[in-house]
Formats: structure tokens, C-alpha cells, sequence
């Protein structure tokens, strides 16, 4: 007995058609906009320690 449905015991494969790779565009733009956020507080506290 599975708890798990029957398409998640049995993976499509990655020649199946509807088998999306990759990440989402949505997902892209949030990691290209959280590594700019990230970025300037990086650099903002090195240019902080440098003019003190």
C-alpha cells in the first residue's frame, strides 16, 4: 500500500511531452531581483566600512 498517487510513483520521462525543465520565468525574475536587493545591502555596507 502508497500513499503517494500512482503519477508520482511512476515519473514521467524527460522525453514526455508536458515535462517543463527548468525554472519558471517567474521564478527567474524574483531570484534576478532578491540578488539585487542583496547586492546593494553587500555593497552598501562595504562602501559603509571603507568611509569610516
Amino acid at each position: 500500500m502508497s500513499f503517494l498517487p500512482k503519477d508520482e510513483l511512476n515519473p514521467k520521462k524527460s522525453g514526455d511531452k508536458g515535462d517543463k525543465n527548468g525554472p519558471s520565468r517567474n521564478r527567474i525574475v524574483l531570484w534576478v531581483i532578491m540578488g539585487g536587493v542583496g547586492a546593494y545591502l553587500v555593497l552598501s555596507g562595504v562602501i559603509g566600512l571603507l568611509t569610516t
